[in-house]
Formats: structure tokens, C-alpha cells, sequence
């Protein structure tokens, strides 16, 4: 990006159209995006799958929600749950998983105490 914004002022663009000016989505898809998929051998990849892939490995880097809203320019973290939820799935898992085994660590922690207790009582 540094050569990119080289020489450009802060309300200079630094993507531009190819005779200059102001690059459109409309523009940019049909004569940049399709053409590079193409030579990627990507046919169908849009440019909204690449958004949602780039949320996909965020989440499965262990980004938070507020990562992922934060990535995606999200509003809210509503708006990020609402249609990135199952990105998040696995974290419900590990935190079922955590909880499983905190109560069985009090578990075994109060039945040792209750031992403890009736070794106490049967020496006194």
C-alpha cells in the first residue's frame, strides 16, 4: 500500500479507474474481479465470498465477535451474529466443554473435602 498512497494527498484516490478517476463496483467487477478469478480458476467466486471467507478464517483464528464486526465494518455485533452465527458455533462447544469440566473438578474437589472430613472425624 505504501507505494500505492505514494505522492497522494489525503483526499487523493488511491484506486483509480483506468483513465483515472473514480473506480465503480459495476466497472471494477467486470473488468478486474472476473478476470482475475478466471485466471485463478475461482469461476463464482464473488466478491462477497471473499468477505465471508475472510470472516470464516478470522473466526476460526480465534477472532471475537467484535473482531469479526470490527474486520467486516459492522455496526453492531448484532449485525455479526445475525449472519456469521455459524462462524461462532464451535465457540459454544468449547465453552459447554469448559463448563463440563469445572463441575467435575467440583465435583472431585468436594468429594476429596468430604473424605477429608471423615478421616478428621473418625481420628478425633
Amino acid at each position: 500500500m505504501a507505494a500505492e498512497v505514494a505522492g497522494k494527498g489525503p483526499d487523493d484516490l488511491v484506486f483509480t479507474a483506468p483513465r483515472g478517476g473514480l473506480l465503480l463496483l459495476r466497472n471494477w467487477r467486470a473488468k478486474v474481479f472476473k478476470h482475475a478469478i478466471k485466471k485463478a480458476g475461482l469461476e463464482g467466486l464473488t466478491p462477497h465470498g471473499l468477505r465471508h471467507t475472510a470472516a470464516s478464517l478470522a473466526a476460526s483464528a480465534g477472532a471475537s465477535v467484535r473482531h469479526v464486526q470490527a474486520l467486516l465494518g459492522h455496526a453492531s455485533p448484532v449485525l455479526t451474529l445475525s449472519t456469521y452465527q455459524h462462524l461462532f458455533d464451535d465457540d459454544l462447544d468449547a465453552v459447554a466443554d469448559r463448563l463440563d469440566a469445572a463441575a467435575e473438578a467440583a465435583r472431585i474437589a468436594r468429594a476429596d473435602q468430604l473424605r477429608t472430613e471423615a478421616t478428621v472425624s473418625r481420628l478425633a
